[in-house]
């Protein structure tokens, strides 16, 4: 039999970590002033995504980060 190793990072977002990003996509969107058709909404979601996946779960320090991709800091 295989044995896989699931890491933390292959797990399912809970409807909690969900919410939590969605807050920080909320605020880029309001700080950059982005229609939710714009693609560089999809764009901040995925980095959003990512940084969560990879443990980064403070809200401030998501959006800080974000901003810091799209030139604000």
């Amino acid at each position: 039999m295989i044995t896989r190793y699931i890491r933390p990072r292959d797990e399912a977002l809970t409807s909690d970590d969900l919410a939590a990003c969605q807050k920080v996509l909320d605020a880029v969107k309001a700080e950059f002033r982005l229609a939710d058709d714009d693609g560089e909404v999809g764009h901040s979601a995925a980095i959003i995504i990512e940084l969560y996946r990879q443990g980064v779960h403070d809200e401030e320090r998501l959006k800080t980060l974000v901003f810091a991709t799209r030139g604000k800091i």
